[in-house]
């Protein structure tokens, strides 16, 4: 990766997974003070998917800035790859559709323990670290691995921070889900 705005690029991404790493962080340790999940459409809101999107889009950039720059280039990393990435985007696919647009932004609109959510609780997070670690193995490069991972540590420790919201705005029937359905898988 050459250029001196691919540079840029990259410290913006890692900037911005920071502040969302110390966001779920500050969340997870504070939960009565936590700024993740919004509750309303206001600054912290947009700036959080602010930083989200430029995060998927620079990841998405890395992809093709560096591809295959790294040391596996025998095809098997095709056939590990694809099917974990389709898997992943199936998934967060069905999550999305099953939640509708507000609550997949984070916005309350009633909680949701059908379709992919019957499987595991955050099935998106499942679906988008899976599609993450996929694209990173089949891209091949050691910027796609650190940056595509980051974000896959990001979406693991998001549920640690909705967790406290969740059970406060569901009571008894998110406990009853939660004891239910895993985390994860």
């Amino acid at each position: 990766m050459e250029p001196a705005w691919a540079q840029v690029l990259l410290y913006g991404n890692l900037v911005a997974q920071m502040t969302l790493l110390a966001g779920a962080v500050w969340c997870i340790a504070f939960p009565a003070r936590r700024i993740y999940p919004m509750q309303q459409p206001d600054g912290w809101y947009y700036s959080m998917w602010g930083l989200f999107g430029f995060i998927f889009l620079s990841n998405f950039l890395f992809v093709l800035l560096d591809w295959n720059a790294g040391l596996w280039t025998s095809s098997l990393r095709f056939w590990l790859a694809v099917p974990v990435a389709l898997l992943g985007a199936a998934l967060v696919t069905w999550g999305m559709i099953t939640l509708g647009a507000k609550r997949t932004s984070g916005l309350a609109e009633g909680l949701v323990a059908r379709g992919p959510y019957l499987l595991t609780r955050n099935p998106q997070y499942v679906g988008d670290f899976l599609l993450f670690v996929g694209v990173a193995i089949l891209a091949n490069s050691g910027i796609v691995a650190v940056t595509h991972l980051l974000t896959a540590l990001v979406l693991l420790l998001a549920p640690f921070a909705e967790e406290p919201w969740l059970e406060a705005e569901y009571g008894e029937d998110y406990v009853a889900y939660r004891q239910r359905v895993p985390r994860y898988l």
